[in-house]
């Protein structure tokens, strides 16, 4: 399943790149996220729980940082299962940070997600809606954190 989108964030791009990489950070405003390890600057175990359809699902990925252009772009693998034998999943993800007016981002993201098992049986259409949900609510969080830095 290709998804890819843009949003635009009051910030500058050094602070939105400092602040998006950080462990934290990404566990305070993914919403769903339970756990994010930072075991090192490339790699993050991540545990969350999403609610697709009528059920509701604990999943447990790692994600690797494969290259990085500080402070505008960063690619991304990750791979993992949703627990309760529902399903594996990986993610191909890039985003690319442009600097449009000194204080505004725009963000710009492309990602490619397999999914398997009773998970792929609700469709792309549903899985696409459950995302877009998901990166809404990221944004939202993403830029009150950033204002309370500020």
């Amino acid at each position: 399943m290709k998804m890819d989108g843009s949003f635009k964030l009051k910030s500058t791009i050094q602070k939105t790149w400092d602040t998006m990489l950080k462990g934290d950070t990404l566990a305070s405003c993914l919403p769903g996220a339970e756990k994010i390890e930072t075991k090192d600057n490339k790699h993050y175990d991540v545990l969350m729980k999403q609610s697709v359809g009528p059920i509701s699902v604990k999943m447990q990925f790692g994600v690797d940082i494969v290259e990085t252009k500080p402070p505008t772009y960063v690619k991304a693998i990750g791979n993992g299962e949703a627990l309760g034998k529902l399903g594996t999943f990986t993610i191909e993800l890039a985003v690319t940070l442009k600097e449009p007016a000194p204080t505004e981002v725009e963000v710009i993201y492309d990602a490619n997600a397999n999914i398997t098992g009773k998970l792929a049986t609700f469709g792309e259409r549903i899985m696409r809606a459950k995302a877009n949900s998901v990166v809404e609510q990221f944004v939202k969080n993403l830029q009150k954190k950033l204002e309370a830095a500020a």
